[in-house]
């Protein structure tokens, strides 16, 4: 990363912050420069994903100027404290976001619960614990598998049955009762082409033990 300028001492911060709140915008100006640091700091633990550097620092500057905007030296005793909570929000809400219109993430979102009554989702079939895609992108090849086998290992029923079920392929997800009754079958049925489904895709991801 680029070197930054030096944070703002306290007595600085309460200086300029009140010559921006009096209308001054070169104060504005001089409280995100001498905040970029701050920035990069949170930054930092996003690395790890796919997204590219400058994006991160980009956004992260959104929420800064955000929180240097709508800072309330009643409610908080410093800038950068509140700041720092402002860029990792504003990050998080563009991470989100990216998962919720990724059809690789919707894979890990609930499609419901087991005999037991645990929460499960379809990539429990590949016997691997829930991860954040955010924060560990390796299953990514194992979701690759899974989306080009679907066709070649699932009968078109199933393969029809499972697009629906998860929202796969440009589907919109639906209910096992929404299935049934676009198909003209059971829920019943459905229940048993998706368990069948589940099975056969199991097989692609076989327990190393």
């Amino acid at each position: 990363m680029k070197a930054f300028l030096k944070p703002l001492t306290s007595a600085e911060e309460k200086f300029y912050l009140q010559r921006y709140q009096g209308g001054d915008l070169e104060a504005r100006q001089i409280l995100i420069e001498r905040n970029l640091r701050l920035v990069a700091h949170v930054v930092k633990k996003y690395q790890g994903t796919d997204e590219d550097l400058d994006d991160l620092i980009s956004i992260g500057t959104i929420g800064l100027i955000k929180a240097i905007t709508t800072f309330d030296a009643k409610k908080a005793t410093r800038l950068s404290t509140y700041a720092a909570r402002c860029i990792d929000n504003e990050l998080l809400m563009m991470l989100r976001s990216k998962k919720k219109h990724s059809k690789e993430v919707s894979l890990y979102d609930p499609i419901g619960t087991d005999k037991e009554g645990n929460e499960i989702n379809l990539l429990d079939i590949i016997e691997s614990p829930p991860v954040d895609v955010v924060e560990d992108y390796s299953t990514k090849n194992d979701i690759r598998l899974l989306m080009e086998s679907l066709e070649s290992v699932l009968s078109p029923k199933e393969f029809q049955v499972i697009c629906f079920r998860y929202g796969l392929l440009g589907k919109d997800e639906q209910t096992q009762r929404e299935i049934a009754r676009n198909l003209h079958i059971s829920r019943s049925y459905v229940s048993r082409i998706e368990k069948n489904a589940l099975q056969k895709l199991r097989t692609l991801f076989p327990r190393d033990s």
